[in-house]
């Protein structure tokens, strides 16, 4: 078995190599490699003591991050390599942390201290792949397995059952029946862990392709006490459906703490210490697709059909006034306000047993269209990245509108790249027009110009100056 070294990690190695101690690079890099990934961290591990690390390479190259535990950190090439001496460890008082540690000369001793078989490889050229407790067979079969006695390694930190659901995750891995079980059992040792770490370790959960399977409700019930099992039960194919990675949490964390509402999602984010710009982007989408947020009338003008997730006997209660099913907790759009979106035929909801007649409106010639008024408020509001996201979890929440969401986000992006305008800024007139104009600063001044942009979003009139300053004295006047 033969691996790709990054060169930085390969000089470093060879460097210790040469001073005659033994070295290897181990952990995510290694697992990293033989799935054929691109290996972002590379952590070294050595028989070197961190002093004798820190004498080879030099004061100006090692930063002793954590001498105590035995880790270096090494600056090379721009890049920046942990590097830790061959240890062992003892008990974890705190759940967390080990009381002391021991160095050994033996890499394999350094191994069996790991959480997870994938995670305790080491490989260096020499010698070629380390693998004591056959990481890379779990590898090929898809397995997440805990180094020795699962029950040990959960006690000696319980941050790892967080880790054992988020590696899952992220590759899609059976759980070993005994690692899973006696996750499970020993859930409630997370109380002890920190609300930063049960937070990073969520986010990198959430983050992964399909979640949701690996969303386990022991461990949930722990680090989110909020959720109740029912509207865990039920977030988990939402979660599924919203886009993946890093950049699209704040959606994920939308459809998974949605049920609790805007302010108990706030509570929840901010009780894990979630970034502030996190939480308004999350509160945001729940607010936004809440009862009384826009899910459903951002939908309007969009071709779908109307269909009752769980209850049948719904169907016919959907031409109701509100455009709210009694029985369901979602908006629909009420049937008189489905049109045209961009030149697309109408839609035709055949859940309320009878058709709207065939329609074509194209927009400009149907100014007050809206699907159209939402979509460029919604823009002026919160801007597209939100408005993006904003129709992922619509499309998540209600799979039947997936076709209307993408395009009521293709339709925003389009306002957006033309400059059309959405925000009091991109208004023709501006505050010194006003005030030029007669109209006096304060409050009356911003609900004008408020007004001057509610009229060119409905197409009342044109965004023209002239236009606008004589809507304005009318405005100011009323």
């Amino acid at each position: 078995m033969k691996l790709t070294l990054d060169p930085g990690a390969a000089a470093l190695l060879d460097a210790l190599h040469t001073a005659g101690y033994a070295a290897y690079a181990v952990g995510g890099c290694v697992r990293d490699s033989l799935l054929g990934r691109t290996a972002h961290d590379w952590d070294l591990c050595t028989s070197a003591l961190p002093q004798q690390v820190m004498e080879l390479f030099g004061a100006k190259q090692c930063i002793p991050t954590g001498l105590q535990h035995g880790t270096v950190t090494i600056k090379y090439g721009g890049q920046l390599y942990e590097t830790t001496t061959f240890r062992t460890e003892g008990s974890y008082t705190d759940g967390r942390h080990p009381d002391e540690v021991q160095f050994v000369p033996d890499v394999r001793e350094d191994l069996a201290r790991r959480d997870f078989t994938i995670n305790a490889m080491a490989y260096n050229e020499a010698e070629g792949l380390v693998d004591p407790f056959g990481g890379q067979a779990d590898l090929q079969n898809g397995l997440l397995r805990a180094v020795g006695e699962p029950q040990q390694r959960f006690t000696e930190d319980a941050l790892r059952i967080l880790r054992l659901y988020r590696f899952a995750a992220r590759f899609g891995f059976a759980l070993d029946a005994a690692t899973a079980r006696a996750a499970r059992q020993l859930a409630p040792h997370l109380d002890c862990i920190s609300a930063e770490r049960i937070q990073e370790e969520l986010a990198k959960l959430l983050a992964a392709p399909q979640p949701g399977a690996y969303l386990e409700p022991a461990v949930l019930a722990v680090v989110l006490p909020e959720l109740t099992p029912e509207s865990l039960t039920a977030a988990k194919p939402v979660v599924d459906a919203c886009p993946a990675g890093e950049e699209n949490l704040p959606v994920r964390w939308a459809a998974l703490l949605g049920a609790l509402g805007e302010a108990d999602t706030r509570r929840v984010l901010k009780r894990l210490r979630c970034s502030n710009a996190c939480i308004e982007e999350t509160a945001v989408l729940v607010r936004e697709t809440a009862e009384q947020g826009v899910c459903g009338s951002f939908l309007l003008g969009h071709e779908f059909e109307l269909r009752h997730p769980t209850d049948a006997s719904c169907l016919e209660q959907h031409s109701h006034p509100a455009g709210r099913c009694p029985n369901s907790n979602s908006l629909f759009p009420p049937q008189a306000a489905v049109v045209a979106v961009a030149g697309h035929s109408i839609a035709r909801p055949t859940a309320c047993g009878s058709r709207v007649p065939p329609q074509r409106t194209v927009l400009g010639e149907t100014p007050a269209h809206a699907g159209e008024v939402a979509i460029r408020q919604l823009l002026g509001r919160y801007g597209l990245c939100t408005v993006e996201r904003l129709c992922a979890l619509c499309a998540a929440l209600h799979p039947q509108a997936a076709p209307a969401c993408a395009l009521a986000a293709q339709r925003a992006r389009q306002l957006e790249a033309d400059g059309v305008c959405c925000r009091v800024s991109q208004l023709a007139v501006n505050g010194r027009d006003l005030m030029a104009a007669g109209i006096p600063a304060g409050p009356a001044l911003r609900r004008v110009l408020e007004a001057l942009l509610d009229g060119v979003i409905r197409a009342e009139y044109p965004n023209e100056k002239p236009v606008l300053l004589a809507a304005a004295q009318k405005i100011s006047a009323s």
